[in-house]
């Protein structure tokens, strides 16, 4: 059976401009800074990003904890939405490998409020961590998919530039956020000291993201990569699918927008199935399933038998993420089969 796979947009395959460079790529030993198709890359997402340098990573996480042990010192606070993506996801990795301590703060959507993150900010008490670093996620995962405000990140960094703490962003899905908005990615990053952004979600690269900043942070994240074993060698092979990642694939992303609240609409048209409509912003869909009267399991299962694929998000939640490999005739075959599960 050929599933309509909404379970990520992670499980976009490279396209096929993307296979040929990577068979094509020019490469080096990038430890010793001589793969010229990693260094095209991280110029190319340096400027994008309106940053001094850049660095090729293995994956977001790689990339967001790279940022934290490169920022703080063991025994740092690092403040952070309560839902947030290193917080819910990296397996405690800032604990367990910076030695720091996280401050979850309760947002709304997704956003601090920015007199909340002042509030967490230690005083000089002996008795405190010192605040070591801010972390902001946007598209924001668990809230699904919505952009942070702009507004918001500029005041949460001048808070932050006041109390000289850094503020590093979660930009996995930004250049959605960007996309979504209609304006520059710099837009957001003028607002952070360092921003870390995928190339293998919607942009559909096969692997990696980028972690950008200055050239002092880039130099001393790039030892850290090295200590987690991120020196990857003749990694051109993986850049130059990115390159195209960047180039080519942010414009598209529009299209999983339409996608998504194409199949927000139709699934609100469920009897049964609950979802906020106007809160879809970008290509993640959250579906209330409690009025089935099923569990996640049983939906699950029955949508795996009807040939769609999608994750459980929280209790009667369930998340679908459109992407380039899910078009606008596959969703509205989604949306029929599931009025007919449902039923």
């Amino acid at each position: 059976m050929h599933f309509i796979d909404f379970r990520s947009d992670t499980v976009t395959k490279p396209t096929e401009e993307m296979r040929r460079a990577m068979f094509t790529a020019e490469v080096g030993d990038d430890v010793y800074g001589e793969d010229p198709t990693i260094n095209r890359l991280e110029a190319l997402a340096a400027k994008m990003l309106g940053k001094e340098d850049a660095l090729f990573v293995t994956s977001g996480t790689q990339g967001n904890q790279v940022a934290i042990l490169t920022h703080c010192r063991p025994g740092d606070e690092v403040i952070l939405e309560a839902e947030s993506h290193i917080f819910f996801y990296e397996a405690g990795a800032a604990s367990a490998l910076a030695g720091v301590q996280t401050r979850p703060i309760r947002g709304h959507k997704g956003a601090m409020d920015p007199s909340d993150v002042k509030k967490a900010i230690r005083s000089d008490d002996i008795h405190h961590p010192y605040s070591g670093l801010i972390c902001l996620e946007n598209t924001h995962n668990k809230a699904g998919g919505k952009v942070i405000p702009i507004e918001t990140m500029k005041a949460i960094y001048e808070i932050a530039k006041e109390k000289e703490i850094p503020v590093h962003l979660d930009g996995a899905r930004l250049f959605n956020a960007a996309v979504a908005l209609g304006v520059p990615v710099t837009e957001f990053t003028q607002y952070v000291d360092t921003v870390q952004v995928c190339l293998s979600k919607g942009l559909s690269a096969p692997v990696g993201s980028v972690l950008a900043g200055s050239k002092s942070f880039i130099k001393e994240a790039r030892k850290w990569r090295k200590r987690l074993g991120g020196g990857l060698r003749q990694a051109g092979v993986l850049a130059a699918p990115g390159i195209i990642a960047l180039e080519k694939m942010v414009d598209r992303l529009a299209e999983d927008h339409a996608n998504a609240r194409q199949l927000a609409e139709g699934l609100a048209a469920v009897p049964g199935l609950h979802v906020d409509v106007a809160g879809v912003e970008t290509n993640i869909v959250l579906c209330d399933i409690k009025g089935t009267g099923l569990s996640n399991k049983e939906f699950l299962t029955r949508l795996k038998e009807a040939g769609i694929l999608a994750v459980p998000f929280d209790e009667g939640v369930i998340r679908f993420v459109t992407h380039r490999e899910v078009t606008s005739d596959m969703v509205q075959t989604a949306i029929e089969r599931i009025r007919q599960l449902v039923r």
